[in-house]
């Protein structure tokens, strides 16, 4: 759980830098359209970059029981956000809507993480 929450925090703060990059780089070369495109792509992965801490913080106090849930929960939530924020972020940039199509893989990851939690939840 501690390596699920150190992936977290490297997300969180690289969700930080690629808001700047997108905020102060890619402004004026993307868009309005493909920057709100990687816009979104970095909050999501920012949400979730939270997610994975709060994952781990769960795992190692009171859901002790539910470990193996919020494992995979956690694992599930770095795919989402891999294939998810990463999909936008490569579509916004290449302009490549082709690459569209990987986005909701990332969104089903990201619902079947949460769902774990809320069974974790549940199970405590």
């Amino acid at each position: 759980m501690k390596l699920i929450m150190t992936i977290g925090a490297i997300l969180a703060f690289l969700s930080v830098a690629f808001g700047a990059f997108g905020a102060h780089v890619l402004k004026e070369r993307l868009g309005a359209h493909y920057l709100s495109i990687f816009e979104t792509g970095v909050q999501y992965q920012m949400v979730h970059s939270l997610g994975l801490i709060l994952i781990g913080i769960l795992a190692l106090t009171a859901f002790r029981g539910s470990a193996g849930l919020l494992q995979w929960a956690g694992l599930l939530m770095i795919a989402g956000i891999v294939l998810f924020s990463g999909s936008l972020y490569a579509l916004s940039i290449s302009r490549i809507n082709l690459l569209g199509i990987i986005t909701p893989f990332g969104g089903i990851a990201f619902l079947i993480s949460w769902a774990l939690v809320v069974v974790a939840f549940l199970k405590a």
